[in-house]
Formats: C-alpha cells, structure tokens, sequence
C-alpha cells in the first residue's frame, strides 16, 4: 500500500503550544499587573483548558464561551478577583500576542524538510482559523504544507468524520493511501482510523496504551516509518 498523503495536527504535535502558551500568558500579566506566579497560574489553567476544549469539540460550548470561562474559572480557582472587563481584555490579547511566539517541538523543520519530498503534507488543526494560519506563517512552516484545514472552515470538529472526509477532498487524496500524526487519541487518531485512515499518535508517554497504533515520543522518530 503506498502512502502519498500525510495530515498533521499543528498544536502539541508540530507546534510547541504549552511553551508558546506561557511566554504569552507571562506578557499579559506584566502588562496588566496581574499579581500572579505564571506557574501556579498555569498549574490550574492547563486542566481547565483541556476541559473547555473537550465541551467545544463536543459543540457543547460556543468560541466565546471556551475563551472567557477557561480564564474565569482559572482566577475564581485561584481566588483572584479580575472584572469580566478584564478577562475580556486577556482574551483578545491571548489570542493576539500568541502567535508572536513560534516555538516548535525538536527537529520539526528537519523531519518536514525529510518528508516533504516523500509526501503530500497537510494540516487538520481544531484550533480557531485566525491564529492557526498567523502560527504556521510566523513559525516558518506554512511553505511545507499543500493544504489547511480548520475545523472552523469545515463547521465541525475532529474528531467528526465530517473533518477528514473534507480534509480528504480539498487534499484530493485517497483514506487509504494517507496517514493522520497527532497528539490527541481521541481527536486525530480515533477520528483518522474511523475514518479510513491509518494514523501515528505522537506522545511523550513512555508507554503506548493504545495496542494496534504505532506511537512515536518525538517526531525525528517518524523517519524510521515513513
């Protein structure tokens, strides 16, 4: 069977979202005098982040709702009062200072320059349109990838079906002869294999619970298999 088309995730697989994250989180806090240690900030936050991004996969929350309630419920956590004001403020800046920072994870750029005259790439990304297209452009890595897919530009979320089937199309490629590389199980790689695709879990976990799916702790290690 011959692979032509590879799909990757962007955050926490090619870009080095946490790293990237707290840099930005770091700036705002100076500029608005957030009296808060950037790290016990982060401690709560990641958690209820994840959880917010479940609900708005799920289409149990709207954009809006994910990015004023993951803060809010972050500062109340922390008992730090901050006005809805305020936490608008942090919102838009978030989203607007975050791709000014454009760390990626190790030997990204060498794996995609090896791949690229191997394959097809692309993107599948759930992350908001906007941002997703300014971080593959200041990052540098928008040249290796044909084609890019937000869930926001097809109207779901990975891991519906309805996502790679676009994904599939606008790439003109074939489920079978294409291969999904992502961090998240449930997203990238039950969404690719349900949809006909093989799929590469990228995880940092020393342990791959996941039998029947070939895992990779770093990303140089995907030159062994394609």
């Amino acid at each position: 069977m011959e692979i032509k088309h590879l799909f990757f995730d962007l955050d926490h697989t090619l870009w080095d979202f946490d790293k990237n994250s707290k840099l930005t989180f770091q700036k705002i806090f100076q500029e608005q005098n957030i009296a808060i240690s950037i790290d016990d900030f982060l401690e709560v936050y990641m958690p209820v982040n994840l959880k917010y991004w479940r609900l708005y996969r799920e289409d149990k929350i709207e954009k809006a709702a994910l990015r004023y309630h993951r803060l809010k419920e972050t500062f109340d956590a922390l008992n730090y009062k901050v006005s809805d004001n305020m936490i608008d403020v942090i919102s838009e800046d978030y989203i607007r200072y975050l791709p000014s920072y454009n760390y990626l994870f190790s030997d990204a750029v060498e794996v995609l320059e090896y791949l690229e005259n191997k394959y097809h790439l692309h993107i599948i990304t759930n992350g908001f349109e906007e941002v997703q297209n300014l971080k593959l452009q200041k990052s540098g890595i928008d040249k290796y990838f044909k084609q890019v897919i937000t869930s926001e530009c097809v109207g779901v979320k990975k891991p519906n079906p309805k996502v790679f089937e676009f994904a599939l199309s606008k790439a003109e490629a074939e489920a079978h002869e294409s291969i999904m590389i992502g961090d998240s199980y449930e997203a990238d790689i039950m969404g690719a294999l349900n949809s006909g695709m093989m799929a590469i879990h990228f995880s940092e976990e020393a342990k791959n619970k996941n039998k029947g799916v070939q895992r990779v702790a770093s990303l140089i290690e995907l030159k062994k298999y394609l």
